[in-house]
């Protein structure tokens, strides 16, 4: 089998199981690994001094593990294909999260125009960072929005961009520092120190890949102004990288998203991003499922083709 099959196969079977099956929860999972190890030298190391450089260590420790350990596994198996091809492909769909990311969007829609505000608001907690108790029905609706279009680029075009990269032992490595970011990465007293550099890191390996998405956006769109929206609102996000697919979304949809929110108790006053504040209907959700089914659907298309030329 030729160099360029061995990597088009896996990402298409991963694809392909992704779609079929998202994240089952009776399925186990190499992110509940690693945020198991993540939350056990968080519990030993994050207290007394030297955090910043605690934290540092363990996230260079754990993300060369994950790099390591997956290319040892799949060097060890490169000369028998057929075991190297599965291998690889359970790798990929580990590293996707379209389906999931769709699913779970869906679910908060769906819970909170069946069951009510309160389990609406339940249900995305799942899914989100802020705090979800106080939140309407448009800031819940605001919030999936926004989760849809960050998530896209961190659970589906930057481990992709990875894959391209190094295979699937650099999607998981990308996969580790993600998950790193979303446990320790946050600016209050507990983790200011012992993770910024998570956040940091975090911030770096996902600067191509949110732009990239972003644009991608724009064009499977064909949205004028979500480009324009890009350039006038994607650098003001307090992160550097989540304001500009936002941004994208909001010029697609001509909506408002951003605002105040608060986080682990702490009331986050983050830019307002788009212009236009209206109710948000069903049709802005399924475009945006499209959206991000047919970014994920290109982008593979597109890694096919440069591995084939």
């Amino acid at each position: 089998m030729s160099q360029e099959l061995l990597i088009i196969i896996p990402l298409l079977t991963g694809f392909l199981l992704d779609t079929l099956l998202g994240d089952p929860l009776w399925l186990p999972h190499p992110i509940r690994l690693f945020g198991n190890s993540i939350s056990y030298l968080t519990r030993k190391l994050n207290s007394g001094k030297h955090r910043k450089i605690k934290g540092a260590l363990m996230a260079i420790l754990l993300i060369s593990i994950t790099f390591g350990g997956f290319w040892a596994m799949l060097e060890l198996v490169r000369k028998i294909e057929f075991v190297y091809v599965a291998l690889a492909s359970i790798g990929v769909f580990y590293g996707l999260a379209n389906r999931s990311l769709i699913s779970e969007a869906h679910k908060v829609i769906k819970v909170l125009e069946t069951q009510g505000l309160e389990a609406g608001r339940k249900q995305l907690s799942y899914i989100v960072g802020r705090e979800t108790s106080n939140l309407n029905e448009q800031q819940i609706r605001t919030a999936v929005l926004e989760t849809l279009a960050e998530n896209l680029s961190d659970g589906v075009i930057a481990p992709l961009f990875f894959y391209l990269l190094g295979g699937v032992p650099a999607m998981m490595a990308y996969k580790m520092a993600n998950t790193l970011d979303s446990m320790v990465g946050y600016k209050s007293d507990r983790f200011r120190q012992f993770g910024w550099f998570a956040a940091r890191f975090d911030d770096v390996i996902n600067f191509v890949p949110a732009r990239i998405t972003a644009l991608l956006m724009v064009i499977l769109s064909v949205s004028p102004r979500g480009l324009m929206y890009i350039f006038r609102y994607g650098h003001k996000h307090s992160s550097p990288n989540a304001g500009y697919p936002e941004a994208a979304l909001s010029g697609i949809l001509n909506c408002r998203f951003g605002g105040p929110n608060t986080y682990h108790g702490v009331l986050v006053s983050k830019p307002y991003v788009g212009k236009m504040f209206r109710p948000f209907t069903n049709a802005d959700f399924y475009k945006t499922y499209l959206l991000n089914f047919f970014s994920c659907l290109v982008t593979i298309g597109l890694i096919c083709l440069y591995v084939i030329l």
